[in-house]
C-alpha cells in the first residue's frame, strides 16, 4: 500500500476512534445512555483493520508526526470549548469527517486489501449511524433528563376527570407535576390540536413536559416535548421522520420481548405496563413488576411504569426499577386531583432519596 495512503488512513482511524471515545464518555458519565455507549464501543471495535497487529505496524511505520505540516495548525475556535456539549458537537463533527476520509481512501484496491473486505462500507455505515445518534445527545438529552427526573407523569382524558379538565390540569401543574400527556382517542383532529396548543402554552409556563399521544403530525404542530406511541402505532423511525429530531419518542411495551425490540429502534424512553390491573385501560395481559424488573435489567433507558398504580403501591413500582410512574384515573378522577398528585410526588421524592 502507498505510504501516503497509509498516513491518511492512520491519521483518520486515530481521529475516528478518539472522537468515539469522547462521545462514549459523554454518553456514559454525563447522560447514562447505555444505547449510545454500546454503539460507540461496537464502532471502535469495527474500526480495527482485519489483521490489527500487522496493520498497526504498517500504520506506525507510515506515521510521520515530526514533519507533518498540519500538526500545529489550529484555529482559535479549536482551542476553546465552553460546555461539555460543545466538546460533544466537535467530536461528532470530527467523527463524520474522519469516517468520510476512511470510506473514500478505503476504496482504493491496495487499501481495501489492507483493511479487509467491507471495511470502507462499514465506515460509511458507522458515519450514518452516528449522524442519527447525534441529535439524541445534542438535542434530546436535556428533555430526557427532565423526563427521568419528573417522577410522576399524568395522562389527561376529559371523560375521566372529576372536575373540568382544564381546571384539573391547572391544579396538577400548581401541585408540581412536571409531565402531562393528552390522551383523547375520539376527538376530531381540530379539537385535539386545539387542546394540545392550550396544553403547550400552560405547560411551558410551568416548565413542564407535554407528551402527545399516537399522532406525530399533531405533536409537531403543537410543539410537544414528546410523542408516545403504542405497539400498533407508527414505529420509531417512521414517527421520527414526521416529528423531527428534537422531541422525545416513547414506546409502550407489555412484555420483555417487546421492550427489547422497542429498545433496538432507539426510542428515548420505554413505558412498561400494565403493572397492575387497571380499570382505565383494561388489558388481558398484566405485565407486572416482574416484567418491569426484567426490562430494567435489559435497558438503561428511562422507564415509565403504567397501569393500576396508586399511592399504596407506588413504592414497590419504584423499587422494581421505574424512573417514572404514569397514572390517569388515580389522580384525575379524584375529588382533589392536586392532593392525589402531591401524594404520588412524595413517593417519587422518597424513591430519589432511597436510590
Amino acid at each position: 500500500m502507498n505510504r501516503d495512503v497509509a498516513r491518511i488512513l492512520d491519521a483518520n482511524l486515530n481521529r475516528a476512534r478518539e472522537a468515539l471515545r469522547v462521545i462514549e464518555d459523554y454518553a456514559r458519565f454525563v447522560r447514562d445512555d447505555a444505547a449510545v455507549l454500546a454503539a460507540t464501543k461496537a464502532a471502535r471495535h469495527t474500526l480495527r483493520p482485519a489483521t490489527p497487529l500487522t496493520a498497526d505496524h504498517t500504520l506506525l511505520d507510515a506515521r510521520d508526526v515530526v514533519s507533518d505540516v498540519g500538526r500545529d495548525l489550529k484555529l482559535e475556535s479549536e482551542l476553546q470549548r465552553d460546555t461539555p456539549e460543545s466538546i460533544l458537537a466537535a467530536a461528532f463533527a470530527r467523527l463524520g469527517e474522519a469516517l468520510r476520509v476512511i470510506g473514500e481512501y478505503g476504496k482504493l484496491p491496495a487499501a481495501a486489501a489492507f483493511l479487509g473486505e467491507g471495511f470502507a462500507a462499514a465506515a460509511e455505515r458507522i458515519r450514518y449511524d452516528f449522524y442519527a445518534l447525534a441529535p439524541r445527545l445534542l438535542l434530546r438529552a436535556e428533555a430526557t433528563a427532565r423526563l427521568r427526573s419528573c417522577g410522576v407523569y399524568i395522562i389527561i382524558t376529559e371523560s375521566l376527570c372529576a372536575r373540568d379538565w382544564r381546571e384539573t390540569v391547572q391544579a396538577l401543574l400548581a401541585a408540581g407535576v412536571k409531565c402531562l400527556q393528552l390522551r383523547e382517542k375520539s376527538l376530531p383532529d381540530a379539537e385535539l390540536l386545539a387542546r394540545l396548543h392550550w396544553l403547550r402554552d400552560i405547560t411551558a409556563r410551568h416548565d413542564a413536559l407535554l407528551v402527545a399521544n399516537d399522532r406525530p403530525d399533531l405533536a409537531l404542530l403543537a410543539r410537544a416535548d414528546a410523542l408516545h406511541v403504542g405497539q400498533d402505532d407508527l414505529p420509531v423511525d417512521k414517527a421520527r421522520r414526521i416529528i423531527g429530531n428534537s422531541p422525545l419518542i416513547g414506546v409502550s411495551t407489555h412484555t420483555r420481548e417487546q421492550a427489547r425490540a422497542a429498545a433496538a429502534a432507539l426510542p428515548d424512553y420505554l413505558a412498561v405496563g400494565p403493572i397492575f390491573a387497571s380499570s382505565t385501560k383494561p388489558q388481558p395481559h398484566i405485565a407486572g413488576l416482574e416484567t418491569l424488573r426484567a426490562v430494567r435489567q435489559d435497558s438503561a433507558l428511562p422507564l415509565v411504569a403504567i397501569g393500576g398504580i396508586h399511592r399504596e403501591n407506588a413504592a414497590h413500582v419504584f423499587e422494581s426499577g421505574a424512573d417514572v410512574i404514569c397514572v390517569c384515573s388515580a389522580v384525575i378522577s379524584a375529588a382533589d386531583p392536586a392532593a392525589a398528585a402531591a401524594s404520588l410526588l412524595k413517593a417519587a421524592e422518597q424513591k430519589t432519596t432511597r436510590r
